[in-house]
């Protein structure tokens, strides 16, 4: 199935692009700014930097987890398009 000829509305990404999903992005956001208040935290003195790291390390694995999610939807998608091929 080849192109179809229609224009592509604008802000749509590339078929064969790889955006990141929502939902990763999100929480890569909420890691960088929990890392960066657990250092403010932890250069005051203060020990609620602890709940930064710890937020830290969550968002991390929620970034980790909807990025890999993404990757293997898209993956099953791709793969089930090339059977029904």
């Amino acid at each position: 199935m080849g192109d179809t000829g229609a224009v592509r509305p604008p802000g749509l990404p590339h078929p064969g692009a790889l955006p990141m999903p929502r939902l990763a992005l999100y929480a890569l956001v909420v890691c960088v700014l929990s890392v960066a208040a657990a250092v403010v935290s932890f250069a005051q003195g203060s020990w609620l930097g602890i709940v930064w790291v710890l937020l830290a390390g969550l968002s991390s694995n929620m970034t980790w987890y909807y990025a890999r999610r993404a990757k293997a939807l898209r993956q099953r998608d791709e793969a089930t398009a090339a059977a029904g091929h």
